[in-house]
């Protein structure tokens, strides 16, 4: 009998601290806490994405951050790609700043270079044509991705998912701030 008194006790305490719990973190009592609000601003339901520019000298590069970047806004996010600025609520634009590559890594006996990192930096620019709001105003994108010549890999490889993660970040600075 005196266990059962402590187990349903110990019932009671638990279920009273789970419920304050649950009512505090959902926001309520002055708490903020989690909402299911909109991710993207509303406003907007199109964007032109201008060719990226490229400050580097290694070409080609801005084409695919262009069309990642495209891809992503189209399955990541609410908002169609226009082809045509006139009609796009908003515009994406950008520039490559720098792409290359470094060694991180040497073989100690015969000096060959065992791991490189590509790295690239893009800076974005995101204007509501509709009131000429800039939404993201000149922000950093830097991505760098390892490879190592040993087992197949390339820079060529290695800056394109480079330029795709990149492209990720970019879309997740279309994101409300929180």
């Amino acid at each position: 009998m005196k266990y059962l008194k402590i187990s349903i006790s110990i019932f009671f305490v638990f279920t009273v601290v789970s419920g304050v719990c649950f009512v505090g973190g959902c926001g309520h009592g002055g708490f903020s806490g989690y909402n299911n609000s909109w991710l993207h601003p509303q406003e907007i339901s199109s964007v032109y994405v201008e060719m990226f520019d490229s400050q580097s000298f290694r070409r080609g590069h801005e084409y695919d951050l262009t069309d990642a970047i495209c891809k992503r806004i189209e399955t990541d996010t609410p908002y169609k790609i226009v082809s045509d600025r006139n009609i796009a609520d908003s515009v994406l634009s950008g520039k490559i700043t720098s792409i290359g590559k470094r060694n991180i890594s040497v073989e100690r006996n015969t000096g060959r270079i065992f791991e490189n990192q590509a790295n690239a930096v893009v800076t974005v620019r995101w204007q509501n044509l509709k009131t000429n709001e800039i939404m993201v105003d000149n922000e950093t994108v830097d991505t760098s991705v390892d490879f190592s010549t040993f087992v197949g890999q390339d820079f060529e490889y290695s800056s394109k998912v480079a330029m795709n993660r990149a492209a990720e970040r970019i879309v997740e600075l279309m994101q409300k701030k929180w």
